[in-house]
């Protein structure tokens, strides 16, 4: 069941996504420029000094240039909406691209790796030092430092896994370059002060570099993974369910089940609620309940089922009434009375008036067996059936001035001392039908069942005086009412 969002409320939502989806992609173009550039740079650093580590850095940030228009690719698509062949929209796609975006980072490690290791022990190179090369290093220092700011911050605003890995990406190229960079300078060292193993140590900073990076490649390779499997934190479901549980009406959660697509969560819930809940009830608190899973999970699409259920507190007497609501008929004079130690239902059941005798006493005899399933501490149902009008009365003439009528009900309520007064007195003629309506007054706090025990006995007395009348509606108010 879901309940339907305020226009504006929409409309506002609707806004927040579009700007949300023009910075993300505002942030990832910006990224993939930086990229560019930066590679460009790097590999005519490397390509003049010789240095490994610079190759190895220009060759990283390639992939870089990858991954940034594979995240500026997979934020377009993501933000689309849902279709007939996407009904969860696309947000995987973003998932899709961080996981693509670990395995190049891993490729590129073990490129670095295999190069450095083979300087290390096959064949040594010698490098051309220069200024340039550190400048374009410092360069790329300050790109990535800002780029990996930007992309975070957009990331935490929005929770893209895609912006949250390139973030994730450019800052761990801030340490790869400050290794290249302390390399560059030892085997600069090394050459002015001959020191001869201070040469492997532009590949050696390369290799523990790679090795950094490629243990936390491995960690967001498998959230990537994670999220593709619909796994989510186990606290995050007891959260949802912890919040939900607390609306009032609510008896239990009985399933909760929550996947992520990209930056969004979907939320699948199955309520226990009070089976002698009302639809408007139930909405009501459908309702409540949807906002409770949106303040564990903000911006999640929720989907609630409901099931009634039995609520612990509930008396034989809400059983009854269960039972009859469910046979799509109304009770009253509903007791209950204990009879050497046994228990009888006693209920006054209105079926149609057009329904045969037969007929009736068979849906009730099903209906009493049902109450009986239900209640099994009760021994016994005794059904009184009434005829309920099945179809609309014609207005017969009002008589406002039959004094005789309303004399002889005013003399019977002045008989019962719980009664203030009688008022709207109401005679309707049908032919030789006659009808009679009628407000009294009755002090507030008055039990429900001494109300009910004087409106019977003003009845009983009044029709001793005019028998003729064959309906007495006697609508009770509360005296304070009367008196405003």
């Amino acid at each position: 069941m879901t309940m339907p969002v305020p226009s504006s409320s929409a409309d506002t939502a609707l806004q927040q996504v579009r700007e949300a989806s023009r910075e993300k992609r505002h942030v990832a173009r910006n990224s993939m420029l930086a990229a560019g550039v930066m590679t460009v740079l790097k590999l005519v650093a490397g390509l003049v000094s010789g240095s490994l580590g610079i190759l190895s850095d220009a060759a990283h940030s390639g992939l870089d240039l990858a991954a940034a228009a594979l995240t500026f690719f997979s934020v377009r698509v993501s933000d689309k909406p849902a279709d007939e062949d996407h009904t969860y929209g696309h947000g995987k796609v973003e998932n899709l691209s961080a996981l693509f975006e670990a395995g190049l980072m891993a490729a590129s490690c073990a490129w670095i790796i295999w190069e450095a290791l083979s300087r290390i022990f096959y064949h040594t190179v010698t490098l051309h030092h220069s200024v340039w090369p550190v400048l374009v290093l410092v360069a790329s220092i300050g790109v990535d430092y800002w780029r990996s700011r930007q992309l975070r911050r957009v990331a935490e605003k929005t929770g893209s896994p895609a912006l949250a890995t390139d973030a994730f990406h450019f800052a761990s190229d801030i340490w790869s370059t400050v290794a290249v960079l302390m390399g560059l300078c030892a085997s600069w060292i090394g050459q002015r002060a001959h020191i001869g193993w201070l040469s492997y140590a532009d590949p050696f900073a390369a290799v523990v570099v790679s090795l950094m990076i490629l243990r936390l490649t491995i960690h967001l390779g498998h959230e990537a993974v994670a999220v593709l499997m619909d796994e989510v934190p186990a606290e995050t479901r007891r959260r949802l369910v912890r919040e939900v549980e607390k609306v009032p009406g609510v008896l239990a959660v009985e399933q909760a089940r929550v996947r992520r697509a990209g930056a969004g969560y979907f939320a699948d819930l199955t309520l226990a609620l009070p089976r002698r809940s009302t639809f408007e009830h139930t909405g009501e608190l459908v309702e409540a309940a949807t906002a409770a899973a949106l303040r564990a999970l903000p911006h999640a699409d929720v989907v609630i089922h409901t099931v009634p259920r039995q609520a612990r507190a509930e008396s034989i007497f809400d059983r009854v009434r269960t039972v009859a609501a469910r046979n799509n008929v109304s009770v009253h004079e509903l007791s209950v009375q204990s009879h050497h130690g046994r228990l009888r239902v006693e209920q006054h059941v209105e079926l149609d008036e057009r329904m045969t005798l037969r007929a009736a006493h068979d849906f009730v005899t099903a209906m009493e067996a049902e109450i009986l399933h239900e209640t099994p501490e009760i021994d016994s149902v005794l059904t009184h059936i009434e005829s309920e009008p099945a179809t609309i009365e014609q207005p017969g003439e009002i008589v406002a001035e039959d004094r005789r009528i309303e004399h002889a009900l005013r003399a019977a309520a002045e008989l019962l001392p719980e009664i203030a007064d009688v008022h709207e007195i109401i005679v309707v003629r049908d032919g030789d039908h006659i009808d009679l309506s009628c407000h009294c007054s009755l002090p507030d706090e008055m039990p429900m069942r001494q109300v009910h025990l004087a409106i019977t006995a003003l009845e009983d007395r009044f029709k001793l005086e005019c028998p003729e009348v064959q309906r007495v509606t006697i609508h009770p108010e509360p005296l304070t009412d009367n008196r405003r």
